[in-house]
């Protein structure tokens, strides 16, 4: 009977894996590699016989506006690397280098700008810092010029260089903090010092951190849709793509073109990444790195430090100050500050714009769900099991990375115009769940990220010790292995919730109707009209508190899950 019985669940474990991965291979198939192909077919393709092609890329080099939009493309996503290097760069270095109060705050101040859309950002540097801003009204009041802070590309540099520099700094920090400072050391002792140690010592063995973070800036301010809209820049490459698509059609091929290019320099810069770490050894001989040696500031210092950090603080901060007065001011034209305050905005806001709260609160909650049931399955894939090819599960997910949200918008509508719902016979591109799908995609990168992370440090002797007592492969992982991955799991939730709470590149693209538009569409709306924003701002200040809110619930719940894995190792290690 035995030699019966068993070949049925061994059949069937045996199995298990390769169906988990069809169903993941299909699921990405359908909605990553299916759309970007087609776009790349449809560049490629003459509107008119549908053969091979490439006059659609002669006559966006002939255009001169095409022409000026790629250059402007690139010159803003690198001044904006610049930019945001001069701002991460003394905060990294400043708060693992030197012992002071606050450091930690310091540090968690700087992040809160990844927190905001950047287009919401926007709105209120042009109050601040426009050519009738705050600060240009209070230099010609008193030294008689201004500073073009926020004209044409200009603005949208500063805004993308605010919001997006904590991604060097998070990266750098790291890198920072695992250098070895015996070599630091060393060199003191050769005699090397101040910016000279720091110029041929410290940075360089920090480079992989800051090309990592830097190569992040430069791909998500090459893609940006939102910023260049809201500040009336057209001429770049993200805002083409849309308004061709809006305006001329989804049949028209520069749009296609134009998505072609922008996934061809996202590749780009994850190459030169990768070129740039390629035949250096940034090791370091001590386990753990151990960081860079701290030292305390004399006093003339320390205060030269803390002015520094306020500014740079003072400055990245602005956008959310801006938002707050705006938010809460009557009036706000042509003066310092708003000419009254009322609490009038976040009333409208919520009666009127309570259906994008909901909407969103529902997308990227279902988006983060599918993200951790992905990741966790391709992490799993990829660590625990021998299938063939699991690794490029990982390449596939990972690459949407590479893919802009704008590209992924207008390869949706053009696949799934083509179907229609069974019920109400509309186009399957206008139902809200492709949003939802779109958001999921979008952010599995980071998902996945957070699931290898955390079943990386998961012993297998843990997995094979609950088989050997009789649990099942799916019974072992839903009783052992998903606790203890908990930390990493919630991690993976809120970063893909948090950040698909405030996604547009992509969202603009899709919404057929406001009823079923998220919450950046809204704001995006709103921020449309003089009138509208400030209950606009009223409604960017709610999105700030929700992915605030979540960030600081799932520090909790880590903190918890740490606390709890960290009893239940110690209590199996005293048995």
């Amino acid at each position: 009977m035995l030699s019966v019985a068993l070949p049925r669940p061994v059949r069937s474990a045996a199995l298990g894996p390769y169906l988990v991965a069809g169903l993941v291979l299909l699921f990405l198939g359908a909605f990553l590699i299916v759309p970007v192909l087609k776009v790349i077919q449809v560049a490629f393709q003459d509107p008119a016989s549908g053969s091979f092609t490439l006059v659609n890329f002669q006559d966006f080099f002939n255009s001169a506006l095409f022409r000026q939009s790629f250059i402007n493309s690139f010159y803003v996503a690198a001044m904006s690397v610049v930019v945001a290097s001069v701002f991460a760069l003394p905060l990294a270095y400043f708060t693992t280098r030197f012992n002071f109060s606050g450091s930690v705050i310091i540090q968690t101040l700087a992040f809160v700008p990844l927190i905001m859309p950047p287009f919401i950002g926007a709105v209120a540097m042009q109050l601040l810092f426009g050519s009738n801003g705050s600060i240009n009204l209070l230099l010609r009041q008193y030294f008689g010029f201004s500073i073009p802070f926020m004209e044409g590309l200009n603005g949208v540099i500063l805004v993308q260089s605010i919001h997006y520099f904590p991604f060097i700094l998070i990266n750098l920090c790291a890198s920072l903090q695992n250098i070895d400072r015996s070599m630091e050391e060393a060199a003191q002792m050769l005699g090397s010092s101040g910016m000279r140690l720091f110029r041929r010592i410290v940075f360089p063995l920090a480079m992989p951190g800051y090309v990592a973070g830097a190569s992040l800036v430069f791909i998500k301010v090459f893609d940006d849709l939102g910023t260049p809209l809201l500040l009336n820049v057209n001429t770049m490459l993200a805002p083409q793509a849309y308004l061709r698509i809006t305006s001329v059609g989804i049949s028209d091929p520069m749009g296609y073109v134009i998505s072609c290019i922008l996934i061809l320099f996202s590749i780009f810069a994850m190459w030169v990444s990768l070129q740039g770490m390629r035949g250096k050894d940034y090791s370091t001989s001590q386990k753990g790195g151990g960081g860079l040696s701290k030292r305390d500031l004399r006093r003339h210092e320390m205060l030269l430090c803390y002015l520094v950090i306020l500014l740079i603080l003072l400055t990245v901060l602005a956008p959310h100050l801006g938002l707050l007065l705006l938010s809460l001011g009557t009036v706000w034209s042509f003066s310092v500050l708003p000419d009254a305050i009322t609490l009038a905005h976040y009333g409208t806001a919520l009666s009127s714009a309570w259906v994008f709260i909901k909407n969103t609160l529902i997308y990227a909650g279902i988006a983060g769900v599918l993200d951790i049931l992905l990741g966790t399955a391709i992490a799993y894939l990829v660590l625990r099991t021998n299938i063939a090819g699991r690794k490029w599960l990982d390449y596939i997910a990972m690459s949407a990375l590479a893919v802009p949200g704008v590209v992924l918008g207008i390869g949706y509508l053009r696949v799934f115009y083509e179907f229609n719902l069974p019920v109400t016979n509309q186009p399957l591109a206008t139902w809200w769940g492709i949003i939802v799908i779109a958001l999921a995609v979008r952010r599995l990168p980071y998902a996945l990220r957070s699931c290898t992370a955390a079943l990386q440090q998961i012993s297998p002797s843990l997995e094979e010790a609950s088989e050997n007592l009789g649990a099942s492969k799916l019974r072992t992982i839903k009783r052992v292995v998903a606790p203890l991955m908990v930390s990493g799991l919630v991690a993976g939730f809120v970063t893909s919730f948090s950040t698909a709470a405030v996604e547009l590149s992509a969202t603009i693209m899709l919404v057929s109707s406001e009823a079923d538009a998220p919450l950046a569409y809204g704001l995006y709306l709103f921020m449309q009209s003089a009138a509208g924003r400030g209950p606009g701002a009223a409604l960017g200040v709610l999105a700030v508190i929700i992915v605030g809110l979540a960030t600081y619930l799932s520090h909790r719940l880590v903190d918890k899950a740490r606390q709890d894995r960290a009893s239940i190792q110690q209590a199996g290690g005293q048995h």
